[in-house]
């Protein structure tokens, strides 16, 4: 790790935490610190699953169930089970939490307003392109790559989500029954694997990779969701892929793309395949690639923004 990139971090952490406020328990001037204050942020007008406002926050469970006893005792929220399902807790806002959370949303547009205040227009353009670039670059540090059964609910819902989107942009229409879809068994150990990209808990993409013995490994059904595009999530899968396909001995790597994903072709060109004549008759197909990968392969060195989709 470059030593002085790392300083260059901790001293934008020390300026942005001085600056917004947050080293003081009395967040935005209410009597409360900052942890309680996005607490009640997040929760939102509508209520949200306490599991999935951990999550989102990346807090630990008891960390969690402090603040939401403080918010409680203050009137603020109310936490009760499912009535289906008395394990989930459902976390809603009283009118006094909306009231604060409506303070706190107005207080929030004044500290914002306060660091743009100070600057001329150019540096205010300037400032917010680089909070928005900080804000993807962050959020592209923040997804996680987990091996999953192909059957778990997160993988099944990347797959709907694949499918839909490409019945939508593919010429033809999309027709799982007729696509040479890998059933679940080739996606398990030892025979292939399937990743789920998470995002706050939530799954955003996939990508599944058969290793049948004595052939080519080959990637199937990698999918982005639209709102987690640009953030490099595409090159990040295949970079995982082509390093779990090396550790299985494999030489080759290999994939089949519709016409229709020119950005999907453009990320892979990137990424050091190229194409070559078709290796299997899938209907959807009109482009096939391939790449040598090594121990000591690149691994697509060179930079490429994509607003990739599925695969």
């Amino acid at each position: 790790m470059d030593e002085v990139q790392v300083d260059q971090v901790r001293r934008f952490n020390r300026t942005v935490t001085e600056r917004v406020g947050v080293l003081h328990d009395h967040y935005l001037g209410l009597d409360r610190p900052i942890g309680e204050a996005r607490l009640l942020w997040e929760i939102g007008e509508q209520g949200e699953d306490v599991r999935r406002v951990r999550e989102r926050l990346g807090l630990d469970s008891g960390y969690v169930s402090r603040l939401l006893r403080s918010l409680e005792a203050d009137g603020l929220v109310t936490v009760e089970p499912l009535p289906r399902d008395r394990r989930v807790r459902t976390v809603r806002l009283t009118d006094a939490g909306r009231a604060e959370r409506a303070v706190l949303d107005g207080r929030s547009d004044e500290l914002a307003g306060s660091l743009l205040e100070p600057l001329n227009t150019a540096q205010r353009a300037r400032l917010v392109a680089a909070m928005a670039e900080v804000d993807r670059l962050l959020t592209a540090a923040t997804v996680t790559l987990t091996v999953i059964d192909p059957d778990h609910p997160d993988a099944q819902h990347c797959l709907r989500s694949y499918s839909t989107e490409v019945r939508e942009r593919f010429e033809t229409g999309f027709d799982p029954a007729r696509s040479l879809l890998p059933d679940a068994g080739e996606l398990r150990p030892p025979h292939g694997l399937f990743l789920v990209a998470r995002l706050h808990g939530e799954p955003v993409g996939c990508a599944g990779l058969k290793l049948p013995p004595g052939a080519p490994a080959e990637i199937k059904r990698m999918w982005v969701a639209p709102h987690a595009r640009g953030v490099g999530l595409g090159r990040r899968f295949l970079a995982e892929l082509e390093k779990r396909a090396v550790r299985r001995g494999c030489d080759v790597l290999r994939l089949d793309t519709n016409k229709a994903l020119s950005a999907a072709i453009g990320l892979y060109h990137s990424y050091g395949f190229q194409e070559v004549a078709a290796f299997n008759d899938e209907p959807y197909a009109h482009h096939w690639f391939e790449k040598r990968i090594t121990p000591a392969s690149p691994g697509g060195e060179r930079g490429h923004r994509s607003s990739y989709g599925p695969e």
